[in-house]
């Protein structure tokens, strides 16, 4: 077998990839992200994935410990947090162990010396020292004693070694400024913001950023450090910041309840990867929204149900194992017919799973999950910055259709970042909610009119009552009730009306006919996918492309229903490929709905599909 030759960065490449890898105490989160801020700083465009152990403090040096956060930045587009890091940041042996098969040929390795210890690597289960014994060959490796230097740089301040060595990521992070030419100054001053109270804490953590910088810019080594330039993208004029899919689909909630001029209610409960939305929607409540940490999932959503039954927008979100203690109450929502936002975003499973690793196994679950015939909408984002667009239309289904509607996100979109322009309030139409103020319907014998609170509109939608309205009172709950006065009824007859009547509710809610995102509309292959599978699908489909290959990029927003072309969209391919994260529930949902002969191509490893996988199942497709 051929060994890869090595491809080192060049001086001024189109797209980079690095990878900081650490203990999960060592604050490589933190890193990433602030080395994120500086990447959109200078313009580039860039995405995310943070990858983190489930344990809150695993045993420190071990392998299932590691804390990982990969960026992938260019002067062109980016959709994905690459395949394969240019660069490693391994700050232990077990950093190295966990992250180093994914590291390209003639990438570099930069590791902390001070911390191979025998004690570490044996914990990392290595015999010898890698950085000594010859096996690291492949890749070019600047290996030094980055805690020493740390402990140097902050020695004024006082500080003992345990706290010395807490700054050893920001004098990380210094080095990696200087080596991708990024600006300290915001991350000084972000530094002295997140420690104002502790001003020697800040100016010990400045003094390592600096000093890490200083490294780079002064020390006498040849080879694999210099200092790399990535030219700014170019992008559409306007604001833009990074935003997370969980910040993103928090402020798509909050703008979905103005547009529906509507005071939101948000009923949760900490579950990964969701508890963020809480997090976030916690810091709006100038915006109307009310947050409510219940004591359960089933509280949460309970919760939410009775705020859209008072008159407000009623949002509950959570992961996998929460959404099933969800489900009766669900089936409530769509019974009762009111709205209600629910998010999930999903993670591997089943059971507790993979708590911080990412899935798409869900699927099942939110178009066929709940006791009885239960049709719900069901929406998927694409990307963190989709996330926004997609919740506002989750809100606009559910306030103008009177249902629940389920908003797909995973652990991926939820935790990544990428640049998003800030759109303009004034390009989304108002959808305000309609409240009946009166009676309506037909006068009785003594010629008073009636209520009837489950008579429908065009869209088959009932009538939103408040409770308290003059003269509005009427019956509510999970029993089965009368087509038009909502009274209690156990009619064989009315049931199968009112069973027919929210299906068809549902399948005709309008969505956008599907389009292609990238090739013809008909053609030999078209890859078919949903959610966080995207970028991967977009950038090797656009690669496939220009080898002359004759595929295409079809990715599916809204669930259920399906838009009205996809199926005779389908059936123009000769074949249809449908990579997901599960073990092939997406391809199973289009082969019910339009007996097409979709071929799943499967991933349940936690983890994100790369580019090449995708690449090498489309050639094989086409073979």
């Amino acid at each position: 077998m051929a060994t890869q030759a090595k491809q080192p960065l060049t001086e001024n490449p189109e797209a980079v990839v690095v990878r900081f890898a650490g203990d999960s105490g060592d604050g490589m989160q933190l890193t990433g992200g602030q080395f994120t801020l500086s990447t959109a700083l200078a313009g580039n465009d860039l995405a995310t994935f943070p990858d983190f152990p489930a344990e809150i403090r695993a045993p420190q040096g071990t392998l299932f410990g590691v804390s990982a956060f990969q960026i992938n930045f260019g002067s062109r587009e980016i959709n994905t947090a690459g395949d394969a890091p240019d660069v490693l940041v391994a700050m232990n042996p077990a950093a190295l162990k966990v992250n180093l098969a994914s590291l390209k040929p003639g990438g570099l390795i930069i590791a902390d010396t001070g911390e191979f210890s025998k004690r570490n690597l044996d914990k990392a289960k290595y015999g010898t020292n890698p950085l000594e014994d010859g096996s690291l060959a492949k890749w070019d490796v600047l290996a030094f004693d980055i805690s020493a230097l740390t402990i140097e740089a902050v020695k004024p301040f006082g500080l003992g070694n345990k706290d010395a060595l807490r700054c050893k990521n920001m004098w990380t992070l210094g080095l990696a400024l200087w080596m991708f030419d990024r600006d300290r100054g915001p991350l000084q001053e972000w530094l002295r913001q997140k420690f104002r109270t502790k001003p020697d804490i800040a100016d010990a953590n400045i003094a390592a950023l600096d000093a890490g910088h200083a490294y780079g810019e002064t020390a006498e080594l040849s080879g694999p450090l210099r200092q790399v330039h990535v030219d700014p993208v170019a992008s559409d004029p306007g604001l833009y910041r990074t935003i997370t899919g969980a910040e993103a689909v928090s402020l798509g909630l909050v703008a979905g309840a103005q547009l529906a001029e509507l005071p939101m209610f948000f009923g949760g409960y900490p579950i990964t990867p969701a508890s963020a939305i809480l997090h976030h929607l916690a810091r709006l409540k100038e915006f109307g929204v009310t947050t409510f940490q219940a004591e359960d999932e089933i509280a949460a959503i309970c919760a939410a149900i009775g705020a859209s039954y008072a008159g407000s927008l009623g949002v509950t979100s959570s992961s996998g194992p929460g959404i099933a203690l969800k489900g009766e109450a669900m089936g409530l929502a769509i019974m009762t017919e009111l709205p209600l936002v629910i998010v999930n975003s999903q993670r591997g499973g089943p059971s507790t799973g993979l708590p911080t690793k990412t899935e798409q196994s869900d699927l099942y679950q939110a178009v066929y999950g709940r006791n009885g015939d239960a049709p719900m909408p069901v929406i998927a984002c694409r990307s963190p910055g989709d996330a926004f667009e997609v919740a506002i239309e989750a809100c606009r289904i559910a306030v103008e259709y009177m249902t629940p509607v389920m908003l797909l996100t995973d652990g991926y979109i939820a935790n990544a970042a990428e640049p998003w322009k800030v759109p303009d309030p004034a390009n989304y139409t108002p959808f305000p909610a309609k409240f009946l103020t009166e009676k309506n319907g037909p006068a009785n014998d003594d010629g008073e009119a009636t209520l009837l609170p489950y008579k429908r509109d065009e869209k088959g939608a009932r009538p939103w009552i408040k409770p308290g309205t003059p003269d509005l009172m009427h019956r509510i709950g999970g029993i089965e009730k009368d087509a038009l006065t909502g009274n209690i009824s156990y009619d064989p007859a009315n049931h199968q009306h009112m069973t027919d009547l929210r299906k068809g509710k549902i399948d005709n809610i309008a969505v956008p006919d599907q389009e292609v995102c990238l090739g013809e509309t008909s053609g030999k292959l078209a890859v078919v996918g949903w959610g966080s599978t995207y970028g991967p699908i977009h950038q090797a489909v656009g690669r496939a492309r220009r080898k002359g290959l004759d595929v295409s990029h079809i990715h599916v927003r809204h669930i259920s229903p399906m838009p009205a072309n996809l199926g005779d969209l389908l059936r123009g391919f000769d074949k249809v490929l449908v990579p997901e994260m599960n073990t092939g529930q997406f391809k199973t949902v289009l082969r019910d709905q339009f007996l097409v002969d979709a071929q799943p191509l499967t991933k349940t490893s936690g983890q994100p599909f790369t580019i090449a996988e995708l690449e090498a199942a489309i050639e094989g497709a086409l073979a």
